[in-house]
């Protein structure tokens, strides 16, 4: 399957398990306090068995195409960590996750389990949107030694801003699909009105001004 398909697969999918819901008339409001059209939460595929498995088999081939000399997957906490372990598994290679702080007791940790220094590290997440969180987790993994060879994701909004982050620290990024494909399919299913696509497609462009 090329990457075209995987695109409009994965976002159809999304669609059709309700893991992104789209509703330009009624905004979400974020944590940043941005307003959103959409929210993703790519958790929810976990709950169905064959969308759950065309991710993560779909994940372990971008790596084996991309990063063919991985010795180490690393879960992002916390919606990264069972996508991880799946890749993992399908791939026979190690596993580890990271935290987005080491923890305030114990053995203050974050990264939880085995990593050796100059291991080569495919880093998972579930969902991009400025890159920032996930950006920590690859310098926690550069801090213990690791050689991290860039990550790979189920879903990306696009912004300008994340690009530019990931450009920026050397981190090469795989995204499943994407908003722009996730708008193609929810136009050829009848999910959203053409009428939308003008709010929709401004939003990706300036998300922190968009419905102020």
């Amino acid at each position: 399957m090329d990457a075209l398909t995987i695109q409009q697969t994965v976002a159809r999918q999304l669609l059709s398990v309700q893991a992104v819901r789209l509703q330009p008339d009624s905004p979400f409001t974020w944590s940043s306090g941005w307003k959103s059209p959409i929210y993703c939460d790519n958790r929810v595929t976990l709950a169905y068995p064959d969308v759950r498995s065309f991710i993560k088999n779909a994940l372990a081939d971008a790596i084996r195409q991309q990063f063919p000399t991985a010795e180490v997957i690393a879960g992002v906490a916390t919606a990264g960590i069972p996508q991880g372990a799946l890749v993992a598994d399908a791939l026979g290679l190690p596993y580890c996750y990271v935290r987005p702080e080491p923890k305030a007791h114990g053995m203050g940790k974050q990264i939880e389990g085995y990593l050796a220094a100059g291991q080569r590290v495919v880093v998972i997440e579930d969902l991009i949107s400025t890159g920032g969180s996930s950006l920590k987790v690859v310098d926690a993994l550069r801090k213990a030694g690791a050689d991290v060879l860039g990550m790979a994701a189920i879903f990306t909004y696009g912004f300008p801003i994340a690009e530019a982050n990931f450009r920026e620290r050397n981190v090469p990024l795989v995204c499943l699909s994407d908003y722009d494909a996730l708008l193609a399919e929810a136009q050829t299913l009848d999910y959203i009105p053409a009428t939308a696509m003008t709010s929709l497609s401004a939003w990706r462009q300036n998300p922190a001004e968009w419905g102020n």
